[in-house]
């Protein structure tokens, strides 16, 4: 597969990267080994980004990519992330405190099974913590060489560029599909300063593989339960426009997730996106959108059927990201 660089401090992965969080979390009961092979299958498949959190489970899905990738752990990137507080029996809220970024990192490594943490991000903005503390602490890491690139997951200008001051940032991880563009807003800074970009859900939370089922037919651990994009009135409009990316991706010989995720590697040569899955299939159909080439009457198709993004929120207002 294509490589593709994120930042300017040497970090280079796929094209494509792999996101495990549904492995372990958010979308109904997962099995480890399923995921493991999963995982393996992504190598062998030219995937060489391979992401994951301590929120996923804590600890849990780590423990997953350790164990998955440890035949070939040189071979690949891998990006984990903290900052959320643990203290009780679920996340009770976000915890950048330098104190507790250490202990996290540690735990990392030995779930991992790894010397090193490749990409560090900050899983959410501290509004109690400064990022400057939050990046210095990264930035120790970085010189100890237990971690080598630091990242941002939902964070807004006045934060980048302040951490970015302290120790660069090599990638900014945010949701961004065919369905959520709000971010493209950041696009400017990212490329001033260098940064990268890695897109979460990229298929809009499985709604863009073209198997979407009203939300209320989900398992109720499954988040696309209660996803506004999933909920009456919104979903039959996002089926709908669903249905005629379908359409122009048929007459291309491809399937509407390739086509979503092509749009999307189309945006900027410093795009990775990071689709997740459990199925070996759907997995190699991913793969095959690196390889999909659009051209400018595509593109505009695109936009006519979606030229905002999709219907409905990203996320319930309970976990809605605010950026600083």
């Amino acid at each position: 597969m294509q490589q593709r660089r994120l930042g300017r401090q040497g970090l280079s992965v796929s094209a494509l990267g792999y996101g495990a969080m549904g492995i372990s979390l958010a979308y109904g009961p997962g099995d480890a080994q399923e995921g493991i092979a999963t995982i393996r299958k992504a190598y062998d498949l030219g995937v060489t980004f391979f992401d994951t959190a301590e929120l996923y489970g804590q600890g849990e899905n780590e423990r997953i990519v350790g164990e998955a990738v440890a035949g070939f752990r040189d071979e690949i990137v891998i990006a984990t992330k903290f900052g959320f507080d643990f203290s009780g029996t679920r996340p009770s809220g976000v915890d950048s405190r330098p104190e507790h970024i250490r202990e996290v990192v540690e735990n990392s490594l030995r779930y991992l099974r790894t010397d090193h943490i490749d990409v560090l991000y900050q899983h959410r903005v501290d509004p109690d913590v400064p990022i400057e503390d939050v990046a210095g602490t990264v930035k120790e890491f970085i010189d100890a060489g237990k971690v080598r690139y630091f990242g941002l997951s939902e964070a807004g200008e006045k934060t980048i560029r302040r951490a970015h001051a302290v120790q660069p940032v090599s990638v900014l991880q945010t949701e961004y599909s065919l369905f959520e563009r709000e971010v493209e807003v950041l696009f400017p800074l990212l490329r001033e300063l260098g940064i990268g970009f890695v897109p979460y859900s990229p298929l809009g939370r499985g709604f863009l593989t073209g198997q979407a089922k009203p939300g209320a037919q989900y398992d109720p651990t499954d988040m696309r339960q209660s996803d506004p994009r999933y909920q009456p009135g919104n979903f039959e409009k996002n089926q709908e426009a669903t249905r005629q990316l379908g359409d122009l991706a048929a007459g291309k010989g491809a399937t509407v997730a390739q086509l979503a995720l092509a749009w999307l590697l189309a945006q900027g040569e410093d795009i990775v996106p990071i689709p997740g899955t459990r199925s070996a299939t759907r997995l190699a159909e991913n793969v095959g959108g690196a390889d999909l080439v659009l051209t400018e009457a595509d593109l505009n198709r695109i936009r006519g059927i979606l030229p905002t993004g999709g219907f409905g929120a990203r996320y319930i207002e309970e976990y809605m990201p605010t950026w600083v």
